[in-house]
């Protein structure tokens, strides 16, 4: 499907030499980040909706035990002795 587009010079010189970069072709290049962009977006849009199934279930005390088991985990990774969420501070700042 033809498609044209009106693009700015300097649009359209990044473009161009973008795609003499990647050894492609304008059109081929522009395709890529069509191509590209389009794939992106529907990773984001799967992840949200994950993430929003992952909340609507509404199992809050699984929620917390994940979370707090992450709290430990993270706090047990690190490379300093001090904890990254000290107990103290537990509701406070986070």
């Amino acid at each position: 499907m033809p498609l044209t587009l009106n693009l700015t010079s300097e649009i359209e010189q990044y473009l161009s030499q973008k795609a003499t970069e990647k050894g492609l072709s304008l059109e081929a290049y522009v395709l890529k980040l069509l191509k590209d962009a389009i794939l992106e977006q529907e990773k984001q849009t799967k992840l949200v909706n994950l993430l929003q199934y992952w909340i609507d279930e509404e199992d809050e005390q699984e929620q917390q035990e994940t979370g707090e088991y992450l709290i430990e985990a993270l706090d047990q990774d690190r490379l300093s002795k001090r904890p990254l969420f000290p107990a103290e501070l537990k509701g406070v700042t986070w």
